[in-house]
């Protein structure tokens, strides 16, 4: 009996010491695929990372010039290749009504001058006209019924649509209709500085023109002390609060000197009109341009600073292209800056700096308060 028990007990004991040892094969095989899938993870987490940065950086780095642009245009339409529209993208001063305006009057047997000024037949030009600077239904509308129209002779109707980024969500959707069901012998010349602003369906339904900036491009008074400020800037060694801080009240100030120039511009004229037809009209008429001054005040300041925005993207783009080395440089009077900066970060930091303008400039263009935004934006960019 003691042997039986003994040799119960012994097997009992080896059946726990497969069992538990089994257990710790299993836990640390699970261990093992665990470790294994954290590694895939990261590593595809990575690439995944890397590839975003490349893509970003080639949409920055690779694009027409204006002529280049226009050249490419009239080829495909010497081959009958053209496309029903395009986007034509880019930043101030890169060209694109040049490059628009240029076509359409090639097409059409016209002068540029015509199309920008809305006077060519069969060519119809929308832009943002509201207080917001925003394009409304009733225009994109507008532009439809323009389409749908005959045309003079042989020509081709063309609709051009400068900023197109400020369309309305509602008029990006009306708009979206001509885009899937173009009118025949239509074309479409959808013009932006900022592409990633458009709904993914219609720029998936356009054919991307992106175009560089030109260095033969004039920049206003404000731009230029912008870029000085850069410049200044990107000498000191610290990348503190307190530089971006000085970045910062340096936008401010000069969006104070445009918003107002704009307004003493617009004052003056109101008063010429006041006083050439105050005995002739009643004072709901006057009431009424007071009220259009106004708006086209705002709409004027908008755009403005909307220029001065991109000249912060034209200084970041330079400061990617000295990372990867890139020879040819956006804004060649601040080649050594772009330099320096570009040495003391990595490409990743540059792109985040990038996202982080790209955020600031939407967040302009919301009613959020103006003086915050480029506070917190600058901290971000800049610090």
């Amino acid at each position: 009996m003691l042997r039986a028990r003994d040799l119960r007990v012994s097997r009992l004991g080896q059946q726990r010491s497969a069992t538990h040892g089994s257990g710790r094969c299993s836990a640390l095989s699970r261990y093992g695929r665990n470790r294994t899938l954290e590694s895939a993870r990261s590593t595809f987490s990575r690439t995944r990372k890397e590839s975003n940065i490349n893509s970003q950086a080639s949409k920055l780095l690779m694009s027409f010039s204006a002529d280049s642009a226009l050249e490419y245009l009239q080829r495909a339409h010497t081959k009958n290749r053209l496309a029903h529209a395009y986007l034509i993208s880019g930043p101030v001063g890169s060209g694109k009504s040049r490059v628009a305006s240029g076509f359409a009057a090639a097409l059409n047997k016209t002068t540029p001058e015509k199309v920008l000024q809305a006077q060519a037949p069969d060519v119809f030009v929308t832009e943002p006209a509201s207080r917001s600077r925003r394009i409304v239904m009733d225009q994109i509308r507008a532009l439809q019924r323009a389409l749908q129209l005959r045309t003079v002779s042989d020509h081709r109707k063309i609709g051009i649509i400068r900023d197109a980024d400020r369309m309305q969500t509602q008029a990006a959707n009306a708009f979206l209709k001509t885009l899937e069901e173009p009118p025949q012998n239509s074309l479409l010349l959808l013009l932006t500085a900022l592409p990633e602003a458009l709904p993914e369906t219609i720029v998936s339904r356009c054919l991307s023109l992106p175009l560089r900036f030109s260095s033969a491009a004039t920049l206003s008074a404000e731009e230029i002390e912008l870029l000085r400020l850069l410049c200044a800037s990107a000498e000191e060694k610290s990348r503190g609060i307190e530089k971006a801080y000085r970045i910062s009240q340096g936008i401010q100030s000069l969006l104070n000197g445009i918003r107002d120039e704009i307004r003493v511009e617009h004052a003056e004229a109101l008063k010429r009109e006041e006083t050439r037809y105050r005995h002739t009209t009643d004072g709901v008429w006057l009431s009424e341009r007071e009220d259009y001054y106004k708006a086209v005040t705002e709409s004027v300041y908008r755009e403005r600073r909307g220029r001065l925005i991109e000249t912060l993207f034209l200084w970041w783009a330079d400061v990617l292209r000295a990372k990867v080395a890139k020879a040819q440089r956006l804004l060649q009077n601040c080649t050594e800056a772009t330099e320096k900066v570009a040495a003391q970060l990595k490409t990743a930091e540059i792109l985040k700096r990038l996202r982080r303008l790209e955020e600031m400039r939407d967040h302009l263009n919301t009613t959020a308060q103006e003086a915050l935004v480029l506070e917190v934006g600058c901290l971000h960019i800049f610090c």
